[in-house]
């Protein structure tokens, strides 16, 4: 026995000193003691209760009428009055044979073999204590609800039948310790008697935290029984669900782990269906196909609605709005609205992207600027575009950028740059720029993702890339088309290019990729068409500021003529504006020659030299 004088501890200050040292060190040396507080009516009020919920932690009853804890009879009269709960069972936890009783759970579908495996392991006679793995939302707390239902509907083995199913809370139970890592002794309090058999617990986690945690104790590992809990099916998911078809035939379409993400996802439509009743009515509101479709769209950004008359139009239309933002590559262009079209009307592959390319060519002639223009035509904004510069990525190393570093090193917790970005906007642009230059595991990675539409990311999470359009971009074979092959014919020149990248590219990595398409080198005459694409934006800023700008034919043949070159492409360009139109514009915005809300035009004199009036 292991007696302590309670009149020692009157001040609120000794209470750590009982439970940060003497009682402490004592149960761990005679962990199967009895305890006497003598004269506990004499402690200060708030040592009973730590005391108590400090035994909790390490997992010991402490009940007033269990002989292992000998309290006298004054003082349990003043207990039993006391607003305090010493069932700590009640206290930490909650029953679920007496919410089953009350009817308060939900039923358990498609649970049958899972359950089934439980109750074998519990009733076993030692080492009786299943351990649920699964992702999160799959439905491991419902097995247990489901127990607790068979034991109260008497259809649980006789060896079961009469038990109780508590369902402990660990943020109580923890919240009761005074340093942190106290209640996580319980796991060595425990052991003996998890093997003995004489506690029966089923434990729920994750194969992430299981591996973390358990896995690593080999001792408390052998004393749980893993049960595997898979994600369910579609078809087990609408049975677990009660609404209608169409709409449960939508909602488990979505990128998490069923059952919880159609249930949220049922939950989340519900709510905005019911936004604009301000009363009370009889009427049940439904959710519907359309509800779901609308919330999933609201959700991730990716439509999923009937393509309505407006999007039809936009889409027939595609070609054309793409090409105002880009200048004699209608390979390229119809290419891409055709990936669109089949995308939006729902006869893709579901399980690939949307489209992957790999457009090759000189420079400056509109690669890039073709993956701005989808960004902003179809997906709204340019920042619908993820753009990863592979020349970052020329070192082996460096692939962990993709996905995440691996854990212990810098950056683990910030994952990839790529994973990262598709998390958090699924329907996008992914642009590759100048894929040749990254390294061979790089392409590696790529496979899979132009494959499957999936990539595993550092801490094991899948990211689904199945609504984004995949663009990279190569300068491969531009050399061949520079040198003047373009006189040849246009087949001769393709098979030419393709001959280069096999020599550059490996065949499953080309064989993976939806189109190849091999951009032709600008010529003069389409200049002038780049000229008037690249001022429009200078025009908009400058109306911003109320100053109305034109200008003539001759200042764009100046400009078209001064920004063209053959190996360069449309970037000279760029420098020839703001040398020619922006420099001199300033010029006299300043000297006082332009003011604002004023309009004037550009042109070129005899000599060449720009000119206003």
């Amino acid at each position: 026995m292991i007696r302590f004088d309670m009149s020692e501890y009157m001040e609120d200050h000794m209470v750590s000193k009982l439970i940060g040292g003497q009682l402490t060190n004592a149960i761990r040396k005679k962990p199967r003691s009895v305890i006497l507080l003598d004269e506990i009516e004499n402690a200060h009020p708030d040592v009973l209760t730590i005391c108590s919920r400090w035994l909790i932690d390490f997992m010991l009853e402490f009940y007033v009428s269990n002989k292992s804890i000998q309290i006298p009879k004054v003082t349990m009269e003043k207990l039993e009055k006391s607003p305090l709960k010493l069932d700590t069972l009640n206290e930490y936890g909650t029953d679920l044979t007496k919410m089953a009783q009350e009817g308060k759970l939900d039923p358990m579908i498609g649970r049958e073999k899972e359950l089934e495996r439980v109750m074998q392991i519990l009733c076993k006679r030692r080492k009786n204590n299943p351990c649920l793995l699964g992702d999160p939302g799959v439905g491991k707390t419902v097995i247990a609800e489901g127990l607790a239902s068979k034991i109260v509907n008497c259809t649980a083995p006789f060896k079961l039948q009469g038990k109780k199913v508590f369902a402990l809370d660990m943020g109580r139970l923890i919240a009761g310790t005074m340093y942190r890592g106290r209640a996580l002794d319980a796991a060595n309090i425990v052991k003996p008697a998890l093997a003995r058999g004489e506690l029966m617990c089923i434990g729920a986690t994750t194969r992430d935290e299981y591996r973390k945690y358990i896995e690593k104790d080999n001792a408390l590992k052998r004393r749980f029984q893993q049960v595997e809990v898979s994600e369910p099916s579609v078809d087990e998911t609408i049975q677990i669900l009660k609404y209608t078809k169409k709409a449960l035939a939508v909602a488990v379409q979505f990128d998490r782990f069923n059952p919880d993400k159609s249930i949220d996802l049922i939950d989340e439509a519900g709510s905005r269906k019911v936004l604009n009743q301000t009363k009370e009515s009889k009427v049940v509101l439904k959710v519907n196909e359309v509800d779901i479709q609308q919330m999933v769209a609201m959700l991730t950004g990716i439509p999923v609605e009937k393509v309505s008359f407006e999007e039809s139009h936009k889409l027939l239309q595609m070609e054309k709005s793409l090409q105002k933002h880009i200048i004699s590559q209608p390979e390229a262009v119809e290419a891409i609205s055709r990936a669109i079209r089949r995308a939006r009307v729902g006869i893709r592959d579901p399980n690939r992207p949307i489209a992957s390319f790999l457009f090759t060519g000189p420079t400056g002639v509109g690669k890039t600027e073709l993956a701005n223009s989808l960004a902003i035509e179809y997906f709204g904004s340019k920042e619908a575009m993820i753009r990863l510069d592979m020349s970052e990525y020329m070192e082996k190393h460096m692939v962990s950028k993709f996905f995440g570093s691996p854990p212990g090193y810098i950056g683990y917790e910030d994952g990839g740059q790529l994973t990262e970005a598709v998390r958090h906007r699924p329907h996008t642009v992914i642009l590759l720029d100048e894929i040749e230059k990254a390294h061979r595991d790089v392409l590696n990675v790529m496979l899979q993702v132009l494959d499957d539409g999936i990539l595993t990311d550092n801490k094991g999470q899948k990211v689904d890339f199945k609504n984004t359009i995949i663009i990279m971009t190569s300068n491969i074979g531009s050399d061949l088309i520079n040198k003047g092959r373009l006189s040849s014919s246009k087949v001769q020149v393709n098979v030419e290019v393709a001959e280069e990248l096999k020599r550059n590219f490996r065949p499953e990595f080309l064989n993976r990729i939806d189109e190849v398409i091999i951009f032709r080198n600008l010529i003069n005459s389409q200049m002038k068409e780049i000229v008037e694409i690249m001022l429009k934006p200078v025009f908009e800023r400058l109306e911003a500021k109320n100053i109305k700008v034109t200008v003539t034919e001759s200042f764009k043949e100046k400009l078209a003529k001064e920004g063209f070159s053959t190996s360069y492409g449309a970037r000279p360009l760029k420098r020839a504006i703001s040398r020619h139109f922006e420099d001199n514009l300033v010029e006299n915005i300043l000297n006082g020659t332009v003011n604002e809300g004023g309009s004037v035009t550009m042109d070129v004199d005899r000599k060449g030299n720009v000119k206003f009036s």
